[in-house]
C-alpha cells in the first residue's frame, strides 16, 4: 500500500503537450517524493493500492498517467514528523477526459479527486493546470469579456467601479432599487446582489428585477450614465437558465452565479444560452479549499476553470489590500489567467472585500486599469450615506486614473475626504 511500483514515473521524458491535460502539485508526504508523485498519477488513472490483475499493458499505454517533473524542496517538521516536500508534475492523456464536449466536473475528478484522501500525502495542493488548445475549444468561453462589458457601459478604458448591496440580506425590492439608483447617480458602474441573496421571500427575485431595472432606467435618463447590476440566480442546475432567462425578459442587466456552490455546469449552461448579458461570476466557498499554501487547489485553477466555464468577471481577491486573507502573488496568477492569450476572450477581474475609497489608489497601482472593484461596506457605511459613498469612490477612480494622488484629489472632492478621514489612506506604490 506504499505505491512501490513506480512504473508511472517517466522523468525527464517530453511528452507532446497537446496530447496530455498537464497539472502542477505541491506535496508533503512521508514517502519518498518519487513514490508519492507516483501515487498521485496511479489514483488519478489506471492504478490503485495494489497490483491490477485487470490491468492490461494497452490500458496502461493509452490511459495512464506520466510523472514527468518531480522539484525537491528539501523537508519540514510537522507535528513532530519530519515530512519530504515537493512539486510534481503530472500529465494526463486526453483519452482520460469525457471532452466531446467541455465537461469540467469529470476533469475535476481526474485531476483533484481522491488524491486529496491518500494517506501517503500528509497536504497536496493542485497549483496549475494547463489543457490543449483542442479541450479549450470545447468550452464556451466568456461571450462578452473585458472588452465587452465596457462597451455596455461605454467606459472605454477606466476601471469599472461598483458596489455589494448592503446589508447583504433584509433589504425589500424597493429598498435594492433605491440603492442601486443613488449609486448610479453617484457614477458607480456596477452593482450586484450579495452571494447569499437569492430568492428569499423578503426579495422575491421576480420583483426585484423590473424595479432594479426601472431604477437604473432612472439615472440613465437623468444623467446619461450606465450602470448594471448583477442579480444572483445561484440554484438547482435544471431551473437556473429558466430563471436567468425570466431575469432578463424581465430588465436584468447582468446575471450572477456562485459558481463553487452551483457548479461550473450551471455557469456554462449559462453561458451556453447566451443570456444577452454579461456574467459575473462570485468565489464564494473558495477559502475552504485555496486558503492553506499547503493543501487544496489554489484560486489560478478556478480562474481558468471560470473562464473556460463563460464568465464574463470573477472575483480574483485584493492583492492583499482588503479585508479577505489573500496572497499578493496567487492573487496576481488569477489575474494573470484572466488575461493570457489562450483563444478566448479575457475575463474582468473583480477585486470585492473590505475595498474603500482610502484603497483604490494601492490596489490599482498593483492591478493596473483593467480591473472592477467593488466596495459594499466602503460605500453604504460613508458617513454622506450611500450617495457619498458611491461619489467617493467614483472620484477614487478618477482620480487614480488622472494620475493625481488621493489626498490631494480630496482637497476639493469633499465626499473623498469624508471617505478619507473616516477609513484612511494606503497610497500607491509610487505614492512620494
Amino acid at each position: 500500500m506504499r505505491y512501490g511500483d513506480l512504473k508511472y514515473l517517466s522523468l525527464g521524458e517530453e511528452l507532446d503537450k497537446n496530447q496530455y491535460v498537464t497539472c502542477q502539485y505541491y506535496l508533503e508526504t512521508d514517502l519518498p517524493i518519487v513514490n508519492a508523485a507516483n501515487a498521485i498519477a496511479a489514483e488519478q488513472s489506471t492504478g490503485t493500492w495494489t497490483k491490477a490483475s485487470t490491468l492490461s499493458d494497452d490500458i496502461f499505454e493509452r490511459l495512464a498517467a506520466r510523472v514527468t517533473e518531480i522539484e525537491d524542496l528539501g523537508k519540514k517538521t510537522v507535528d513532530g514528523q519530519i515530512l519530504n516536500v515537493a512539486r510534481t508534475t503530472v500529465n494526463y492523456p486526453l483519452e482520460e477526459f469525457s471532452i466531446e464536449v467541455g465537461h469540467i466536473p469529470q476533469i475535476l475528478s481526474v485531476i483533484a479527486g481522491n488524491l486529496y484522501g491518500l494517506l501517503e500525502l500528509k497536504n497536496v495542493r493542485l497549483l496549475s493546470c494547463l489543457f490543449p488548445d483542442s479541450v479549450i475549444r470545447k468550452f464556451p468561453g466568456p461571450n462578452f469579456g473585458i472588452n465587452g462589458l465596457r462597451k455596455v457601459l461605454d467606459r472605454p478604458d477606466r476601471p469599472l467601479v461598483g458596489t455589494i448591496v448592503k446589508p447583504k440580506i433584509g433589504l425589500d425590492p424597493k429598498q435594492t432599487a433605491e440603492y442601486v439608483y443613488k449609486c448610479g447617480i453617484g457614477g458607480l458602474t456596477n452593482s450586484k446582489d450579495d452571494e447569499t441573496l437569492v430568492d428569499q421571500s423578503f426579495n422575491r427575485i421576480d420583483d426585484r428585477v423590473p424595479a432594479i431595472a426601472d431604477a437604473i432606467d432612472r439615472v440613465r435618463d437623468e444623467t446619461g450614465h450606465r450602470i448594471v447590476h448583477a442579480l444572483n440566480v445561484s440554484t438547482y442546475v435544471k431551473d437556473i437558465v429558466e430563471i436567468a432567462e425570466r431575469a432578463v425578459e424581465n430588465g436584468a442587466s447582468q446575471i450572477m452565479v456562485d459558481v463553487l456552490t452551483s457548479g461550473y455546469s450551471a455557469l456554462q449552461m449559462l453561458a451556453e444560452a447566451d443570456l444577452g448579458v454579461p456574467l459575473h461570476v462570485h468565489r464564494t466557498f473558495h477559502g475552504a479549499f485555496t486558503r492553506s499554501p499547503y493543501h487544496g487547489m489554489a484560486m489560478e485553477v478556478v480562474s481558468l476553470l471560470s473562464r473556460l466555464s463563460g464568465g464574463d468577471g470573477l472575483h480574483i481577491g485584493t492583492f492583499g489590500v482588503g479585508k479577505m486573507h489573500g496572497d499578493p502573488e496567487e492573487d496576481m496568477a488569477s489575474r494573470n489567467i484572466l488575461f493570457n492569450d489562450i483563444g478566448l476572450k479575457t475575463v474582468m477581474p473583480v477585486c470585492s472585500g473590505g475595498m474603500h475609497p482610502g484603497l483604490v489608489e494601492k490596489l490599482v497601482s498593483i492591478s493596473g486599469m483593467d480591473v472592477q472593484i467593488q466596495a459594499g461596506g466602503g460605500v453604504a457605511g460613508h458617513p454622506d450615506g450611500v450617495l457619498g459613498g458611491a461619489r467617493a469612490m467614483s472620484q477614487a477612480v478618477d482620480a487614480v486614473y488622472k494620475g493625481i494622488y488621493l489626498d490631494s484629489y480630496a482637497e476639493d472632492h469633499i465626499e473623498l475626504k469624508k471617505a478619507l478621514d473616516k477609513w484612511g489612506y494606503v497610497p500607491g506604490s509610487d505614492h512620494v
